[in-house]
């Protein structure tokens, strides 16, 4: 008789490519998650996964069964959604995967109040600034930054209208002076973020409808956005970040926007879920939360000006 504990554990398996990965992700031992794939490959009669000292891998049994393993755990998950109660509809474990600023300094207050709203839920927030594979890594739903030009997941808007702005703290510029143009940044110290190796060193702006692009240089950069927006709050130099992530800090007056003038790249904020089935009335409920408050934030956006 199939176990639901050992089908869930060739899921993760599969997405992983590691038994290693997968009892640490459970909370058991290697040997377990062995035992379990043997066990699943007896009552199959098949081998599901083609091992070396070196890799795993799905042997073609496994990649054609492995559809059929997750059909029957989002059944499951769906019936069991089912007959919870309807008075109490928001519970069990919603994991979340958000960028590292935006979620501690904005997103956080708003997870833990609907946390407190609804005491059946647990929460797990994943902080990183990594681009997260809702298919393959152990979350529910993922805040993303950028425009959705995949189709194969599903992609609630949250903050369309989110853009990226040039600031620095009051104190920075009293000691180097404010950019008057686009060219000007050349001569600052900036803050960049690294993503994968690579530097984000080129920003592009809009004016009149026209772009423009600057490289610019500086002494510190990081792959932790919320790092590069401490090190502005400190004076160390000027950044270009979302609206989201430092708006407020700039209504509190301890970071200033620079260059109005021009307009930044559009950094729309979306949820991402792996499919349609997902969108439980947790998940939209959570939605509408963040929606609402980053709704507030961009209602102080700065406007353009000439």
């Amino acid at each position: 008789m199939l176990r639901l504990e050992d089908l869930t554990l060739f899921v993760r398996a599969a997405a992983l490519n590691s038994f290693s990965d997968t009892a640490r992700e459970a909370g058991l031992q290697p040997a377990q998650v062995s035992t379990a794939i043997k066990r699943l490959e007896k009552i199959l009669n098949i081998r599901l996964f083609a091992r070396s000292t070196r890799s795993l891998r799905l042997t073609p049994e496994g990649e054609t069964w492995l559809p059929y393993a997750v059909q029957i755990l989002q059944t499951l998950e769906a019936g069991v959604e089912q007959i919870q109660p309807s008075s109490d509809e928001v519970r069990g474990l919603l994991q979340i995967a958000v960028p590292s600023d935006l979620g501690r300094n904005m997103l956080l207050d708003v997870f833990q109040a609907f946390r407190h709203n609804h005491p059946a839920l647990n929460l797990k927030i994943l902080f990183s600034d990594q681009v997260t594979d809702v298919f393959k890594d152990p979350v529910d739903l993922a805040f993303r930054y950028g425009n959705n030009d995949d189709a194969s997941y599903i992609s609630l808007p949250v903050a369309p209208e989110n853009r990226r702005v040039v600031v620095a703290s009051p104190d920075y510029l009293a000691r180097y002076g404010e950019p008057k143009t686009i060219s000007d940044l050349a001569q600052h110290n900036a803050l960049t973020f690294v993503l994968r190796g690579r530097v984000y060193n080129n920003w592009t702006f809009t004016r009149h409808g026209n772009k423009h692009h600057i490289a610019v240089k500086g002494s510190m950069m990081s792959d932790d956005a919320e790092v590069i927006h401490r090190l502005a709050l400190n004076g160390e130099g000027i950044t270009y970040k979302s609206w989201l992530d430092v708006s407020e800090d700039v209504l509190a007056g301890r970071l200033t926007v620079v260059l109005p003038q021009y307009e930044g790249d559009s950094v729309p904020l979306n949820l991402i879920c792996p499919h349609r089935k997902q969108l439980s009335a947790t998940v939209r409920l959570l939605h509408e939360a963040v929606k609402a408050r980053c709704e507030s934030a961009l209602r102080h956006l700065p406007a353009v000006t000439d």
